[in-house]
């Protein structure tokens, strides 16, 4: 690993051989922003792989924006490249269809020949690994901010051509405020999860309001493609139990990242194991809880599409679905509001207009109720999604919809 300035980086990278090199960046609130201006600056054209880039990322003509998992820096751009992808499948993607020229990190200071990836781990060490193979470059944009982690968080300093030297903050989460519609869900969904179980949460206000709700249970362990500010919360009431955490990606408020720093509970693993449905089926009670923005009456759940367009992407949320339904004793279940208020709409419906994200479910709860899915046949799949989840104000139309559907 050799240091150089961002002048240094920028002369190498404007003298790599293909046209279009691509980029693959770490994603989320650990975006190296200084390496990626670097390569904005340096290079005319390059396709930039990220996975929920934030806002601020390079986007300009010349730039071909490609990821499974859309973040705010890359929707609703018109240089978007969206691949279908679950989440455990994109290691195998970036190996075999989408190799990376570059892999910029972003890593915590080296340790005896080693750096950690920190809160960012997740597909990276694939993408090292496809650059190495193929003779691409990998540069790491070395932070005393980014908290050191363990697992597969650690790389080699060998395996990291360049190392630019950085002083400043991880992007923050800043929580939205929980609704009484969003508290009442997360208590709902709360009651469905015994002492025990191990739990996987997707990031928003109903996530944190069941982790939340879960402060009275005991023994919680967690296996989470991701965990952020909630799991804090939840472990200093006591609800977890003595079992490491086990997670790929992190991000949450500057308390948060002090937490993980140096955590020996919690253990970073790579896409490929945190997101196996094999591996996730092998947790006990594997309990999913994963929001939507619709579900219908074939309990479909729509996570992904908004009026027909991508918004985010499949993520973790089937992976998680299969494996929790083959965990002993686990359960998958979607969490949403009944009502969309600013389409004055039901988020109940008779059939997705957008694709499906998931299917097959063992609860869909809203603020009106849990909708029992698991082991019923269609038709009462569909009445317990009418009866129990529905708003009120459009069950008629729903239950007229169903006696034809069925």
């Amino acid at each position: 690993m050799r240091s150089v300035n961002a002048d240094e980086l920028g002369g190498l990278l404007a003298a790599l051989p293909p046209d279009t090199p691509r980029i693959v960046a770490s994603g989320n609130h650990a975006a190296p922003h200084r390496l990626l201006d670097v390569a904005d600056r340096s290079l005319a054209r390059f396709a930039l792989f990220m996975l929920n880039a934030p806002a601020g990322v390079p986007d300009r003509d010349g730039i071909t924006l490609e990821t499974p998992f859309v973040g705010a820096g890359m929707r609703r751009s018109g240089r978007l490249a969206y691949y279908p992808c679950r989440l455990s499948l994109v290691p195998a993607l970036i190996k075999q269809r989408l190799v990376p020229d570059v892999v910029l990190l972003h890593v915590a200071p080296p340790r005896d020949g080693v750096v950690s990836l920190g809160v960012e781990v997740n597909i990276l060490p694939a993408a090292v690994e496809a650059a190495r193979d193929a003779g691409g470059l990998v540069v790491a944009q070395v932070n005393p901010r980014m908290p050191w982690t363990t697992g597969d968080s650690l790389l080699s300093v060998d395996d990291i051509d360049l190392a630019v030297d950085v002083d400043e903050p991880l992007g923050e989460l800043h929580p939205a405020p929980i609704s009484d519609e969003q508290h009442v869900i997360g208590q709902q969904v709360a009651a469905l999860v015994p002492d025990g179980a191990t739990l996987q949460l997707g990031i928003g206000a109903i996530p944190d309001a069941t982790l939340s709700a879960l402060a009275g249970h005991r023994g919680l362990r967690v296996w989470s493609e991701m965990i952020s500010d909630g799991v804090l919360a939840l472990d200093r009431t006591g609800a977890l139990g003595a079992d490491q955490l086990t997670t790929s990606f992190a991000f949450g408020g500057a308390e948060f990242y002090e937490w993980i720093g140096d955590n020996p509970r919690i253990t970073f693993c790579r896409t490929e194991r945190t997101n196996d449905p094999a591996v996730i089926s092998r947790q006990p009670a594997m309990t999913s809880i994963n929001a939507a923005m619709q579900v219908d009456l074939f309990v479909q759940a729509n996570a992904s599409y908004v009026d027909g367009r991508v918004y985010s992407g499949f993520g973790g949320q089937t992976d998680f679905i299969v494996g929790a339904l083959h965990s002993p004793a686990g359960h998958a279940i979607i969490a949403l509001q009944s009502w969309h208020a600013k389409t004055q709409s039901s988020t109940i419906v008779e059939h997705l207009q957008s694709p499906a994200t998931s299917f097959q479910h063992s609860y869909v709860v809203t603020e009106h109720g849990v909708a029992t899915i698991w082991g019923r046949p269609q038709r009462e799949q569909a009445s317990e999604l009418i009866e129990h989840a529905t708003a009120p104000q459009a069950r008629d139309a729903l239950r007229e919809r169903a006696r034809s559907l069925f």
